[in-house]
């Protein structure tokens, strides 16, 4: 038997690529800890967790590119990691922070953001490709944990410490889950040129945004984010309102032409 040829040989000359993956284990430890921090009702360390862990997962993928070691184990791993880190951290934090007081109603509402978030995921791998790069196809399951984590830190801000009992955590909880799932398109901000000249002005609110940013980050990050989740099913009812407003005026023209 040729050794150079065998199997063993052929599984060490594969291997895995070191540096996006360490990336991408980062973000699963900080999906982990939050669910630690979660049980333990430190509630704000496992907001600030799952907003670490979307840092690294962003990561992840820019360096595999720019490095060149993009691998179907990596986007494999990458799921796997996002399922934990983006679904299950975010809902255990809603339902040990504000939904547990419902019993079951309340596991089953967190239950239903893992899930949603799960098959989001499932449905994005199987339409790479497809659909055009520049928007998301429902929300995108970390942005959906973004939102959820910001809230916690912006009601912790705002004096809500400790546990938050209301029922619109839960009914907020579930408008996530169908979001994800749903057909509403997200911009995906691929198409971003940043390295690009641009404008002054563009500059200038940019730099203002980051001082904002910096001043008031509790309030600054869950605005942008939960301003992020509303783009969606706004950009969807504008475009519906056109299509509706191009229909009736070429029902106007073809009355006109009638006439």
């Amino acid at each position: 038997m040729n050794m150079e040829n065998s199997p063993q040989k052929i599984r060490r000359r594969k291997g895995i690529y070191v540096l996006p993956n360490l990336f991408t284990s980062a973000s699963l430890f900080c999906g982990f800890y939050s669910m630690i921090a979660s049980f333990k009702e430190y509630f704000v360390p496992a907001a600030v967790a799952i907003l670490i862990a979307v840092i690294f997962d962003g990561l992840d993928g820019r360096v595999a590119r720019l490095t060149n070691t993009t691998s179907k184990f990596g986007a494999e791993y990458d799921s796997l990691a996002d399922v934990i880190s983006f679904g299950i951290a975010p809902a255990l934090l809603a339902y040990s922070w504000s939904l547990s007081i419902y019993g079951k109603l309340g596991w089953m509402v967190a239950f239903l953001f893992v899930l949603c978030g799960a098959l989001r995921l499932a449905r994005y791998n199987i339409q790479i490709g497809i659909i055009e790069s520049t928007v998301f196809n429902g929300l995108p399951i970390p942005a959906a944990a973004s939102v959820v984590a910001t809230t916690v830190i912006f009601f912790d801000y705002i004096g809500a410490e400790g546990k938050f009992y209301n029922i619109s955590i839960a009914v907020f909880v579930f408008i996530l889950s169908f979001l994800m799932v749903s057909s509403v398109k997200y911009y995906s901000f691929k198409d971003m040129k940043l390295l690009a000249r641009k404008r002054f002005t563009i500059f200038f609110w940019l730099t203002v945004l980051l001082m904002i940013i910096f001043h008031w980050p509790e309030i600054s990050f869950f605005v942008i984010m939960l301003g992020y989740a509303i783009s969606g099913p706004v950009w969807w009812v504008i475009k519906l309102d056109r299509k509706k407003w191009q229909e009736y005026k070429e029902k106007i023209n073809n009355i006109k032409k009638l006439e």
